[in-house]
């Protein structure tokens, strides 16, 4: 993976204010991986994306665990 961010303990909004905040510092195309423990991950990272425009390529639970791959989007 590209870049990762590992959020996990954190709450809502912090896992995706904090992936936002990665993203900007990325270039188009880029992968970030995100770890995270907090449930309500699931559904920010899927509205996150869709606000957005980046990608969500993957969601998976692992336990307690949730990771998540976005796509940073074309900025053009």
């Amino acid at each position: 993976m590209e870049h990762k961010l590992d959020v996990r303990g954190l709450r809502c909004p912090l896992p995706v204010l904090k992936a936002n905040k990665a993203l900007r510092g990325m270039a188009a195309g880029e992968a970030l991986e995100v770890l995270a423990t907090d449930p309500a991950a699931e559904r920010d990272f899927a509205a996150f994306a869709t606000e957005t425009g980046h990608a969500l390529l993957v969601t998976e639970k692992n336990g307690d665990e949730l990771r998540f791959v976005l796509r940073k989007r074309a900025d053009g």
